[in-house]
């Protein structure tokens, strides 16, 4: 065994203040369809990005999770483990008005710190806040909050030291669980967990501290600060170490986006190559209004097809970087011109799924521009200032480019669980 016993308690595990909640609605996409169809309340429910069988859930109710279909269940496998489940098309525009509401909702009972996703939120408790019977009877006005909004949601609350642990408590008892962590209980209260039960550790990270010793969260908790920063390479393990032990360890903001992305998954009757096409360029252009919404411009495009082939799955691969713009017609040239150029075998094979992204990004006005790409010269600026106007003010895509026409009525607004949208990108009707 290669990890160190942490010695006492005392020394390594602190007395720390309760200063965080955290609030993590329970199946949240689908207690939200529950909530809105009240046909749907007490039947296993699961959401879909589209109604096809080769897709998957990206929700599942409680009634449904009880029967083994959870997050990322093929349709099929849920249909075989569940014959009863109504499979629903996800509508984002509901998810986001349902968040803004239970924000406020949180909001008014204590304060909210960070919303983490559309799905949870860390409030900041203060003062006599920190008690643990006070942290409590905020937690129960803040379920009282949430029933309010609708009768149909649930959350789960966790209440420690700092946001992470405090996070891991609100996974420890679902649905509508209710966890304190409090410094005493610590390290004890975590040794039932698995590795991948904590925040932050996936399937890589799980192997490479097995391969380091550290086989249950127990061995984790006893690890040293120097095996810490050895198996993390550094800062990493160092704030685990902290964390762990109950401590606040401060975020470093990363000012302004890294990249812009769009991916969609082909509806059954898109699956050939004019059908793809289509898909990549609606994808590019929902990007690009994206990138001049935020005031942006980009110095690299990449684009990714998934294809099915009698081998398996392959992927087709096309990125390149160039002067930093942020024009439709540019973006849209370059993806024609890549798509005729494609490999044989992706000409024959079937696709089944399509992503583009932005990144290189700076912002537009501190970047200088060639010459002939200021709104005053280029018309191509003017062309793309009077087609963002008119979707503005008329509906997203009443005007786009040609060569998405195919694809007119897919790839709809999706929302990723760490991302809330910009209502202008979900709330509005999208029409061909």
């Amino acid at each position: 065994m290669s990890v160190q016993a942490c010695g006492d308690r005392e020394s390594y595990f602190p007395d720390e203040p309760l200063r965080s909640l955290y609030v993590d609605f329970n199946s949240y996409f689908a207690s939200v369809e529950q909530q809105v169809e009240r046909r749907l309340r007490g039947r296993p429910v699961g959401v879909v990005p589209m109604l096809a069988e080769t897709t998957c859930c990206i929700a599942a109710s409680y009634e449904a999770k009880r029967f083994g279909v959870k997050t990322g269940t093929t349709v099929w496998q849920a249909r075989e483990l569940c014959p009863d489940i109504v499979l629903i098309e996800a509508r984002p525009h509901l998810y986001v008005d349902f968040h803004h509401r239970l924000v406020a909702a949180v909001d008014g009972c204590l304060p909210v710190k960070k919303v983490r996703s559309i799905d949870e939120m860390a409030c900041s408790l203060m003062g006599g806040d920190r008690e643990k019977e006070t942290a409590i009877a905020l937690a129960l006005q803040v379920k009282q909050a949430v029933r309010r909004v609708g009768d149909s949601l649930r959350c789960s609350i966790g209440i420690a030291s700092n946001d992470w642990l405090a996070k891991t408590a609100s996974d420890m008892q679902k649905p509508d669980g209710l966890i304190v962590l409090e410094s005493r209980d610590l390290p004890h209260a975590l040794f039932r967990l698995g590795l991948r039960d904590l925040c932050g550790i996936g399937c890589n990270m799980e192997a490479r501290l097995k391969a380091a010793g550290i086989v249950t969260v127990e061995h984790l908790c006893r690890a040293r600060l120097e095996k810490m920063r050895q198996v993390w390479n550094g800062f990493p393990g160092e704030r685990l170490h902290a964390l762990l032990r109950g401590r606040e360890v401060h975020e470093v903001e990363t000012p302004g986006k890294r990249s812009i992305s769009h991916s969609h998954v082909l509806p059954p009757h898109l699956r050939h190559a004019q059908g793809v096409e289509a898909v990549l360029h609606r994808l590019l252009q929902k990007a690009a209004v994206r990138l001049r919404h935020h005031g942006l411009v980009t110095a690299h495009l990449a684009v990714k097809v998934k294809f099915t082939t009698r081998d398996g799955m392959r992927r087709w691969v096309m990125e390149r970087s160039f002067d930093p713009t942020d024009r439709t017609l540019d973006f849209t040239r370059m993806l024609s011109r890549w798509w005729f150029e494609r490999p044989d075998w992706a000409c024959r094979a079937t696709p089944f799924a399509a992503a583009v992204w932005f990144s290189d990004l700076a912002e537009r006005r501190l970047v200088t521009l060639d010459l002939f790409a200021s709104e005053s010269c280029d018309p191509r600026a003017a062309l793309d200032s009077t087609v963002d106007w008119i979707n503005a003010h008329y509906g997203k895509h009443t005007l786009y480019w040609g060569a998405a026409y195919l694809s007119r009525e897919a790839a709809p607004a999706r929302i990723a669980f760490n991302h809330i949208p910009d209502d202008e990108y979900v709330c509005e009707p999208e029409g061909g």
